[in-house]
């Protein structure tokens, strides 16, 4: 291009994007797995709010009875904090680049995990045991649907957990595996704070 034309070329009327120094487009665009972990956890909080909306609404009918609140479940919401603290834990440790306590954290976390299922399934066993079944009572249903929703997306969360162990297991270098480290901390930093609101609502209401 000719010193004329350099001159007299009107930049507001071009269209194409402004290229970066590889020549492709420049850009803001996150990364696949990220996009797609935000998108699911819109999509998971539009459920939960949902329910907790409809939960807040059917409570005001007179038929609802308010189930127990188990001491199990403080104890169980302690080891949900164990768990979103391991994976923190694993994120830095990936940061630093320390591949043992990135191992560390991430078996920490899933065994946290597992507890935490396993003492909300001894909370239902109880509560059973003592007569508050599903079908007795609207709030029975609603406790015992909100818990295994939660459970369910804490189960799918500890699978990505194992996917992410056995990268490392198969050699995988501390930068290969930061990423999903990260986004596993996200995960269970944001089930934590569901699992906060949901028990909220079944201990102040």
């Amino acid at each position: 291009m000719n010193l004329f034309q350099e001159l007299t070329k009107k930049p507001w009327l071009e269209t194409g994007a402004p290229e970066g120094p590889e020549g492709g487009a420049e850009g803001f665009a996150l990364p696949r797995s990220t996009l797609g972990l935000r998108v699911f956890l819109v999509v998971v909080t539009v459920m939960f709010s949902l329910f907790i909306v409809s939960y807040s609404d059917r409570m005001l009918i007179s038929d609802w009875k308010a189930m127990p609140e188990p001491w199990l479940l403080w104890a169980n919401t302690v080891i949900l904090v164990l768990a979103s603290a391991a994976l923190h834990w694993s994120t830095l440790a990936a940061r630093r680049e320390r591949l043992d306590e990135v191992k560390a954290g991430l078996m920490t976390g899933a065994a946290f995990s597992l507890a935490f299922i396993t003492g909300q399934l001894f909370v239902w066993q109880t509560l059973v045991a003592d007569g508050y079944f599903a079908a007795s009572n609207p709030a029975n249903a609603f406790f015992y649907v909100l818990t295994a929703l939660h459970g369910l997306h804490l189960l799918g969360g500890i699978g990505a957990l194992i996917l992410t162990f056995s990268k490392i297991r198969r050699g995988a270098e501390v930068a290969e595996i930061r990423q999903a480290v990260d986004l596993c901390a996200v995960y269970w930093h944001f089930l934590f704070v569901v699992w906060l609101v949901v028990f909220g609502l079944l201990l102040f209401t």
